[in-house]
């Protein structure tokens, strides 16, 4: 760079940073943004909340999540924590710190809290105040235009929900949540997965426990009757596990059977109470509590303490202690379940059970209070040391920048003054010229290796090493137009299923390399997770569309996941060509696909998959255009029916043998002729009798 335009870049960014500031830590890159999430999601699923609750707040301090993810993921453990209120400070805080206009990307995040928060002012019965963050987020949703989610849905459902409890307006109630069931149907036809079937579940649950304790028991049937149907639906997709299944089914007979006991329906009542009893679920503590409510909403006292016998169990589950509020909901029913029974000693052992646990129960709650309540104290002075502390550090960073290109201009200043002096000795344009053409050259070779350097990178972001699987014949290459490209190809096995895809970025050279390098670790980090191709190409054009694209860059894309014991083939095509399927004889052909737009174009776009039931026996060629269109001196293109004439009259022996007969060809139809386009080409073939 020049030394004006030092001087010029200086001059800019001590205008800039006097007016906006600067965050030293908007460097942080995004594999370890990557790297958090990683961390924060393991303590998550191995249930460890007070690893996840260090997790959050050490990572927000080190600027490696959103302050709005660390208020969700601290009051979740907190929530899971028994500790209530301090669960309730966080997800508070994180919700009135949200802001539309910066924080976007976190838009998901805080529909999830204000779900969570919601859910938990219903479990604590203040109905006004859960109605007033229910109706805020959605509200807020709404405006950002971020109204399309199951979380936004569970939203509408709590309104609903609340709204019901005050029972001013049954009908206003009714419409609420019926609009939200219509919603969650919406996005599970758009998208029948395990996670849309199951927020639609997460509703439907919360809504007949509503009508439940309510024991509003036309309503009560009407929502166990849809909440039966749709879990008939998810089993029949094949995607729920049996022990889900069976738990939701079970719930739904209870809710069922007291909605038909209630109403005078006393043999159907018993037949679906009979349907529950033929549950897995039945057998469990979970189970015999839900049915207890039920045999005491029919004064059936023995069967009920016989269910309320699973207390201890159910409790030590739950890892639940001695409360006012489980006394209450548990401990004392199960009390009156007993003594209705005629079992008056195992009556007082329960109540002398309450009677040597309720002073102490008193004691801790309101010692739990006062701990909580100092707790939420000591984190707000916290918060704000820490957001006091973070201001003095970006003041002081931002004067030490301004003083480093305050120094930068000075020296610039003094430099020029002196080359100055030394210009009017030059020797004449010859030794200017001279000197011009030195640095050329340096800087032109300095480029090169930079170039080689890569290249070399992006060559090992590509498997060079396929899978040693008896039956399994995989190979594939990348041939850059230039020292580096915008192709990808890549894999991933996972037992008896095989991820793999071909991809071809829009452009050359470093920018379309760049952005291969994001398209391929999204992809390893996607089918990780053993989503569906389409789900995965979904997910994939979320991340790489939208304001973060300021390029307009794309990517085709073709992703397969075949079972390597039966052949059968899920794909999703992303504007990319038809792969050809067959080798050496008639019935070499186009695989034919849905025209899905290439990745990166349209922001939240829904792709469709696809499903083959065998490719086994036949070679599965995929490749870029930078096969079809090869062009020689004469701009004639390669073509698709030469493609399809070579693979006909080709004897398919490996597919490395074919991929490098492909190559063979392209090179002698460009008879010299520059490369315009990569060249990416993957084979696969799956013998019969595996």
């Amino acid at each position: 760079m020049g030394i004006k335009k030092i001087a010029i870049c200086s001059v800019v960014g001590i205008l800039l940073l006097t007016t906006a500031g600067c965050d030293v830590n908007s460097s942080t890159t995004s594999i370890q943004q990557q790297e958090a999430d990683s961390m924060i999601t393991v303590a998550y699923r191995a249930n460890d909340y007070n690893r996840l609750e260090i997790l959050a707040d050490s990572l927000r301090n080190a600027r490696l999540i959103s302050d709005m993810k660390s208020s969700y993921w601290l009051g979740y453990a907190n929530d899971k924590l028994m500790r209530k209120r301090i669960a309730e400070f966080f997800w508070n805080t994180g919700m009135a710190a949200f802001n539309p206009d910066e924080d976007k990307e976190d838009a998901e995040v805080y529909a999830e809290m204000a779900s969570r928060l919601a859910g938990l002012k219903c479990t604590l019965g203040e109905y006004e105040a859960a109605l007033k963050v229910a109706q805020t987020a959605v509200s807020q949703l709404q405006q950002m235009g971020y109204d399309n989610t199951s979380n936004y849905t569970n939203l509408i459902i709590y309104i609903g929900y609340c709204q019901s409890r005050f029972g001013l307006n049954k009908e206003t109630a009714a419409q609420t949540l019926e609009q939200a069931y219509q919603q969650h149907l919406g996005y599970i036809r758009q998208q029948p997965s395990s996670d849309t079937y199951r927020l639609a579940i997460i509703g439907l649950t919360n809504i007949c426990y509503n009508y439940s304790d309510m024991c509003d028991l036309e309503n009560l049937l009407f929502w166990a009757n849809r909440y039966d149907s749709l879990v008939g639906c998810y089993d029949k997709t094949g995607l729920a596990p049996e022990t889900y299944i069976d738990k939701q089914y079970g719930r739904s007979c209870v809710f069922r059977a007291k909605a038909l006991e209630g109403l005078g329906r006393t043999s159907e009542a018993d037949s679906a109470f009979a349907s529950f009893r033929k549950t897995h679920y039945s057998q469990t503590s979970d189970g015999a509590i839900l049915a207890a409510d039920y045999q005491m909403f029919t004064e059936k006292w023995k069967d009920a303490a016989d269910s309320w016998s699973y207390l201890d169990e159910f409790r030590k589950q739950y890892a639940s202690d001695y409360s006012m509020e489980n006394i209450q909901l548990t401990f004392l029913r199960k009390y009156e379940s007993n003594l209705r029974a005629g079992r008056k000693d195992s009556a007082m052992a329960v109540a002398m059970n309450i009677l040597s646990h309720l002073d102490s129960t008193i004691t801790k709650s309101r010692r739990t209070e006062a701990i909580e309540q100092e707790i939420v104290r000591k984190k707000e002075a916290q918060m704000m040391e820490d957001k006091r502390r973070l201001e003095v550090q970006q003041w002081w960073t931002r004067l030490a920048v301004m003083a480093v290109l305050i120094l930068a201009l000075v020296i610039y200043i003094f430099v020029l003054n002196r080359m100055s002096a030394r210009l009017k000795k030059a020797h004449g344009q010859l030794k200017v010229a001279y000197d011009q053409l030195e640095v050329t050259t340096s800087i032109k070779e300095r480029m090169e290796s930079e170039l080689r350097i890569a290249r070399n990178i992006q060559m090992s972001m590509v498997p060079s090493v396929f899978p040693d699987i008896k039956g399994l014949d995989m190979y594939a290459s990348m041939t850059p137009a230039k020292e580096v490209g915008g192709d990808l190809y890549n894999y991933l096995l996972l037992g008896d299923k095989l991820y793999f895809c071909v991809g071809d970025v829009s452009g050359k050279g470093v920018p379309a390399s760049l952005f291969m390098a994001q398209a391929t670790r999204l992809f390893l980090t996607l089918a990780k997770q053993e989503m569906s191709p389409a789900e995965i190409c979904t997910r994939m054009n979320d991340a790489l569309s939208g304001d973060d694209n300021e390029n307009n860059m794309f990517v085709t894309f073709w992703l397969g996941l075949v079972d390597l014991t039966t052949g059968h083939l899920s794909f999703c095509n992303a504007g990319h060509n038809p792969p050809v399927i067959g080798c050496g004889g008639d019935d070499v052909t186009f695989l034919k696909m849905q025209p899905n737009v290439p990745i990166g174009v349209l922001p939240g776009m829904e792709f469709e998959g696809e499903e083959m039931d065998t490719i086994k026996g036949q070679p599965f060629f995929i490749y870029t255009d930078g096969l079809n269109e090869a062009e020689n001196k004469e701009k004639e293109e390669f073509s698709d029916a030469r493609l399809i004439e070579i693979l006909h009259n080709t004897s398919f022996s490996s597919s490395q043998q074919l991929i490098e007969k492909l190559r063979a060809e392209v090179e002698a139809h460009r008879n010299g002729a520059e490369p315009s386009d990569d060249l990416t080409m993957m084979c696969l073939y799956i013998q019969q009798n595996i």
